[in-house]
């Protein structure tokens, strides 16, 4: 299995992340994780890490239903981002949501994959390979 620099978790969920951070960690498929509780949050990180010209993420896990940024609007901002390497980052949604309208924008938006919580190794493995 091929070995990530960075995993971005967006999710407002506090106990969510820590569990997600620690099994991602324990598997030891990437050097770094970060988190950030909300999708604006995550855009500052990558605004940032882009304009320093530094490592991007390989996957970001966002969830849909977030206070301040949603998942959605996370991702129509990130859509009109331009920068050379944005193809090579592979956006799963990390969700509980079930809601079909929710399910068709983030389609729609350019994901790689949708992965129902609670995050496991069964489906971080399976992550790795979409």
């Amino acid at each position: 299995m091929k070995k990530m620099t960075r995993i971005l978790l967006i999710d407002d969920d506090t106990i969510t992340n820590y569990i997600n951070e620690r099994l991602i960690t324990k598997l030891g498929i990437c050097k770094e994780v970060i988190v950030a509780h909300n999708g604006f949050e995550g855009l500052a990180w990558l605004r940032n890490i882009i304009n320093q010209n530094n490592i991007l993420p390989d996957l970001i896990l966002l969830d849909i239903n977030m206070p301040v940024m949603n998942g959605i609007e996370f991702l129509d901002a990130f859509k009109k981002f331009n920068f050379k390497a944005k193809r090579a980052v592979k956006i799963l949604l990390l969700t509980t949501s079930a809601n079909s309208q929710d399910m068709e924008k983030v389609k729609a938006l350019g994901i790689n994959g949708i992965v129902n919580k609670p995050l496991t190794e069964e489906k971080i493995r399976e992550c790795l390979v979409c």
